[in-house]
């Protein structure tokens, strides 16, 4: 068994220092590991899960109303934030303003069809609630089919997006 005080100078630890090329290589293999780490990350964890494509503010076929469809929960839904009128805002049957009346809801995506989403379209005027299914088209229009008991049954709306202004009480310029 050696001394290490005695074959140390004074002041030396009894650890000796690293060499440069091992600090280098070091170096080298830490940057190494830093650039391929987000290639073994799943996606998930290092990007945003993309927004679905109807997320946003929708002008209805009519040109008389504006609809923004967000995250409610889980699910996806859609509520009246635009009219256009001229003295009273519209009411629904039950005599509620229909500004910030929710009418689509529960819409949840499509698992046989990628891009389409399936829920209720709630009509103000008479109170019915339809099944829907909800996607954007090639051109960029957002469809809205509202259909009793299967899809066949039913009618297709075309949505624009609406990039405007929306005045006070929902009110359209």
């Amino acid at each position: 068994m050696q001394d290490s005080k005695r074959d140390n100078p004074p002041g030396h630890t009894g650890i000796r220092p690293v060499p440069r090329q091992v600090r280098r290589a070091g170096a080298a293999l830490c940057a190494m590991a830093m650039m391929l780490a987000p290639l073994a990350m799943p996606a998930a964890s290092h990007a945003r899960a993309a927004e679905p494509d109807i997320i946003g503010r929708w002008m209805t076929k009519d040109h008389d109303g504006v609809f923004e469809i967000s995250h409610c929960g889980q699910e996806v839904c859609g509520h009246l934030v635009g009219l256009r009128y001229e003295t009273e805002m519209p009411r629904d049957k039950r005599g509620e303003v229909e500004c910030n009346l929710p009418m689509l809801n529960g819409f949840t995506p499509d698992a046989d069809t990628p891009g389409h989403w399936n829920g209720r379209v709630t009509d103000p005027d008479t109170g019915h609630v339809y099944h829907a299914k909800l996607w954007v088209s090639q051109s960029g229009d957002l469809k809205l089919r509202g259909f009793v008991a299967v899809p066949l049954f039913g009618e297709t709306e075309t949505w624009s997006r609406y990039t405007g202004t929306i005045g006070p009480a929902c009110k359209l310029p």
